[in-house]
């Protein structure tokens, strides 16, 4: 039998997103969100399999069009092979279901379960913190799902939100616990770029971080917590406002946009009822699940 390695690596909102300082030395836009793991899950497994060097993806479940060697799991592959040369081959199945260009990270997250597989599917001698710069490497939300990850049969501590202020990759665990609330997490049938999420984004340090805002009761967050990219992507995306005030409209205590993407979520104390696909539009995919710490 080949040996092998599975993981369902899960997808993340931002409570909270603040665009505070735009560094003029490099383009890099500071920020302060909070990353916390969310229940949207997809499934990895590697083989061990083929000739040193060898990479042989497969995907299924949603669609990806491009390269497989820029794929993220390939990536972290490659990324491996350079600091091991000798690293055995490899093939890698990926069904994909969180939903991409969402702001959930769930490119990030695969990327990232790959590195923390590969690593003990060959029992590689590398740390927890050069792992995580390794993902880092490949993208600022890789390395939160090296440190917040969800792996079977692993002991210790790994599963704590993240705060972040900075480029995206600087991070300290944050004692925040959301147990017995519910999300709801919606995706439209389209993304957001990059560039449009930028577009009409005006930085500017909060005058109360979100570090200590978001010590106040959960009740409180709809008026002092937000994500300041709703501010470009709402007026190019009027439909999404109104996602948002569905989610209020059904009971949410605080709903907002995730990351730079086109995904929202709501929080909710107990679970929804009914058919939560049907507050949306046709084509929109939503999900519900208990908060996961």
């Amino acid at each position: 039998m080949l040996d092998k390695e599975m993981a369902f690596p899960n997808a993340k909102i931002n409570l909270g997103l603040f665009v505070c300082h735009r560094r003029p030395e490099d383009g890099y836009h500071i920020l302060q969100t909070l990353f916390y793991p969310i229940g949207w899950r997809d499934a990895l497994e590697i083989l061990s399999e083929g000739k040193p060097g060898e990479c042989r993806m497969v995907q299924t479940g949603l669609v990806i069009d491009g390269d497989p060697e820029q794929n993220l799991c390939v990536k972290a592959y490659r990324r491996l092979q350079k600091l091991f040369p000798d690293l055995p081959g490899v093939s890698i199945h990926l069904e994909k279901r969180v939903p991409f260009g969402a702001g959930l990270g769930g490119g990030s997250s695969d990327g990232a379960y790959t590195l923390l597989l590969l690593r003990n599917l060959f029992r590689l001698d590398i740390s927890d913190e050069q792992l995580e710069k390794e993902a880092a490497a490949m993208g600022a939300d890789c390395a939160f799902f090296c440190r917040c990850r969800f792996l079977p049969n692993e002991t210790g501590h790994f599963n704590s939100a993240q705060y972040c202020e900075g480029i995206g990759s600087e991070m300290e665990p944050y004692p925040l616990s959301l147990k017995g609330y519910w999300l709801v997490v919606v995706k439209p049938p389209f993304g957001v770029s990059t560039k449009e999420a930028y577009s009409n984004v005006h930085p500017a340090w909060p005058e109360t971080s979100l570090f200590e805002l978001l010590k106040q009761p959960v009740a409180t967050w709809k008026n002092c917590i937000k994500n300041d990219f709703e501010d470009s992507v709402f007026p190019l995306h009027p439909e999404l406002a109104d996602v948002k005030q569905a989610l209020y409209d059904h009971g949410a205590v605080y709903a907002s946009m995730s990351g730079s993407g086109s995904a929202l979520f709501g929080l909710f104390e107990k679970k929804p009822e009914g058919n939560i696909n049907a507050w949306f539009p046709n084509g929109y995919q939503a999900q519900s699940s208990e908060c996961l710490l």
